[in-house]
């Protein structure tokens, strides 16, 4: 089943936890010179208009990236300055916020010489956008699952590794095979820095994903989830990322960074982390 498509969803609260701590782990490791290998397991489309018809249809942005920009003025983090800037470049000139960045994106942006991105990407209508995206940005697209992708590429020649995995989990076996691919994904490369992304549902399906990365032997996990305030009845009640490795300080940083989006005037969440698995 490949019917999900994120342009429905783009910018929303979640995206904004998401690739808040995708920003600070990429700046973070970047502290050092070496070459990053960054893997996307589920690149999307690579740019999304929250102006077109199915973005204003559920009108998530609104609640989401659109607050955290009319507020950027008050945000005082710096780590949140980089996450502006990178929302600035992919909108010059307009001085609002019409063209959201996908991970792909967001990647793209902190690139070195000696660094390599690689997207993967299996549906059909996202690859396609993928790719046209990626032919002027030099990024490599890979058309197939990127849970078997991952395990393919390595280890990787870099030293480092960074890598999101975040699919749509519109298939129910996608949190075990989440969980079973980043176990082997972390005994192939002890040392990689991986960022999981889940929903936190009302059916409660993704206990399963951490109970299983919990179960699985791998160390030093990081847990961030943030729940909405005024959760709907059903569905997606919150938004999850598992952290295995962050670098030193990770951890207060993104507390930071999140504790200055909290509240009803913001995103109207309330952000909680604490460390699934020690080290």
């Amino acid at each position: 089943m490949l019917s999900y498509l994120h342009a429905f969803h783009a910018g929303n609260f979640a995206d904004v936890q998401k690739h808040a701590a995708l920003t600070l782990a990429i700046a973070m490791m970047q502290a050092k010179p070496s070459g990053i290998a960054f893997l996307d397991t589920h690149a999307g489309s690579a740019i999304y208009d929250l102006e077109s018809e199915r973005a204003r249809k559920t009108a998530e942005a609104d609640h989401g990236v659109q607050r955290v920009w009319t507020a950027r003025a008050r945000l005082q983090s710096p780590d949140w300055q980089t996450v502006l800037d990178t929302l600035s470049a992919n909108n010059p000139g307009t001085g609002r916020l019409k063209h959201y960045p996908g991970s792909p994106a967001w990647f793209r942006r902190f690139l070195r010489p000696g660094d390599s991105l690689a997207a993967f990407e299996l549906h059909p209508t996202e690859g396609n956008h993928l790719e046209d995206w990626a032919s002027e940005q030099g990024v490599r697209v890979v058309r197939s699952d990127g849970l078997t992708g991952l395990l393919k590429q390595l280890p990787p020649q870099q030293p480092r590794l960074l890598v999101l995995i975040d699919p749509s989990y519109e298939i129910k076996s996608d949190y075990a095979n989440v969980a079973a691919t980043l176990a082997k994904a972390w005994q192939k490369c002890r040392h990689g820095v991986f960022l999981i992304w889940y929903p936190i549902l009302t059916s409660g399906l993704q206990q399963g994903l951490i109970d299983a990365v919990r179960q699985s032997g791998i160390r030093k996990v990081l847990r961030s989830e943030v729940r909405l305030e005024h959760p709907p009845e059903r569905g997606m009640t919150g938004s999850g990322m598992l952290v295995v490795n962050p670098p030193w300080g990770f951890d207060d940083r993104l507390a930071s960074m999140m504790g200055e989006v909290e509240g009803a005037d913001l995103l109207d969440i309330r952000h909680q982390l604490d460390w699934l698995v020690p080290e």
